[in-house]
C-alpha cells in the first residue's frame, strides 16, 4: 500500500517536471528568436499572479458553482460525524462539510490546505451508500486535502495558462508584423508563427493530456490515502462499483470543476475518455484490492 502512495507522488512529479522542461524550453527558443526573453518573464510572472488567485479562491468558487450548502452537526449528524472521525483519524483541522441537492452519487473536496478544507456530497451519495461506503468516499476526499491536491491542480493550470498565453502572444505579434515590407520583419514573423503554433499545439492538445493524468494520478493517490485512513479498501471498492453502475450525470455541474468530483459528473463520451480526469473505476478496484493484500 505505501508502494502504492509512493509510486503515485513519484509519477505526479515525473508529468509535472517533464511539463516545466517543455515550458522552459519554449521560453527560452522565444526569447532567442525575438531577441527579447524579458517578455516570456512578464508572461510567466503574470500567470503565476493568477494561478495564485485562483489558489486562494478556489473553494468559493467550487461551492459557488456546485450549489451546496453548508451544513453543521444537527442538520446530518451522519455525515458530519463521519468526517469529524475521519479528521481526527488523521490529525487535521475539522473541514467545512457541505451538502449537494442532486440525486447523482458524488463527492468533492477543496480548499488550498488542511486549515481551509471543505468537502461535499451530494443527497443522492448519502442515499445510495451505506456507512463502510460512506466512509470510504470521504475518506477520499479527505485524502484530496491531506495531499494538497488543490495545490498541485493549480500549478498544472498555471503552466498550461502560460503556454497557451505564450502562444497567443506569438500569433498576434505575427499578425502585426505581416503589416511591415521590411524582409527582417518578414523573418520575424515567421519564427512567431512557428512558436505560436508549437505553443498553441502544447496548450491545446498536449496540456488537457497532462492535466488530466496529473489528476489521475490524484485520484489514485486519493483512493490509497483512503484505504490507509480506514483500513478497509473494500468499503470504497464497494462505492466505486456503485458510482460505476448510476449511469445518470449530475443535474448541475460546471464542466470547469469536473475533475474535483470522486467520480466524473458529465458521463463523457468515447471521445472525451482519452483526455478524462478520472482514472477507469474498474481500474481503481483493481489497484483497491491489491492495496488490501498490503494490511
Amino acid at each position: 500500500m505505501y508502494s502504492a502512495i509512493a509510486a503515485n507522488k513519484r509519477n505526479t512529479f515525473i508529468i509535472i517536471a517533464g511539463f516545466v522542461l517543455l515550458l522552459g524550453g519554449i521560453s527560452l527558443w522565444w526569447g532567442y528568436s525575438t531577441g527579447n526573453g524579458s517578455s516570456a518573464i512578464f508572461i510567466l510572472l503574470f500567470v503565476i499572479g493568477y494561478a495564485v488567485f485562483q489558489y486562494f479562491m478556489a473553494g468559493r468558487l467550487a461551492i459557488a458553482m456546485s450549489g451546496a450548502k453548508e451544513i453543521q452537526k444537527q442538520d446530518n449528524p451522519r455525515l458530519y460525524r463521519m468526517v469529524e472521525n475521519l479528521a481526527i483519524t488523521e490529525g487535521l483541522p475539522m473541514p467545512k462539510v457541505y451538502i449537494i441537492n442532486d440525486p447523482a452519487p458524488n463527492a468533492f473536496a477543496t480548499g488550498r490546505d488542511p486549515k481551509h478544507g471543505i468537502v461535499a456530497a451530494t443527497t443522492g451519495l448519502l442515499e445510495l451508500m451505506d456507512d463502510n461506503e460512506l466512509e470510504g468516499v470521504m475518506a477520499h476526499e479527505i485524502g484530496h486535502i491531506k495531499n494538497h491536491d488543490i495545490r498541485v491542480s493549480t500549478i498544472v493550470f498555471g503552466l498550461i495558462a502560460a503556454v497557451g498565453i505564450l502562444a497567443d502572444m506569438a500569433l498576434r505579434m505575427a499578425f502585426y508584423s505581416s503589416f511591415t515590407r521590411s524582409r527582417n520583419s518578414g523573418q520575424f514573423g515567421l519564427i512567431l508563427v512557428a512558436v505560436g503554433i508549437v505553443g498553441w499545439i502544447i496548450a491545446a492538445l498536449i496540456g488537457p493530456i497532462v492535466s488530466a493524468a496529473v489528476s489521475r494520478q490524484r485520484e489514485y493517490l486519493a483512493d490509497a490515502t483512503a484505504a490507509e485512513i480506514t483500513r478497509y479498501p473494500d468499503g470504497l471498492a464497494s462505492a466505486l462499483k456503485k458510482l460505476g453502475e448510476y449511469g445518470k450525470p449530475m443535474k448541475k455541474v460546471n464542466s470547469s470543476m469536473a475533475h474535483m468530483y470522486i467520480n466524473d459528473p458529465i458521463k463523457p463520451g468515447m471521445v472525451e475518455r482519452m483526455f478524462s480526469t478520472h482514472p477507469p473505476i474498474p481500474k481503481r478496484i483493481e489497484r483497491l484490492g491489491k492495496i488490501g493484500t498490503g494490511f
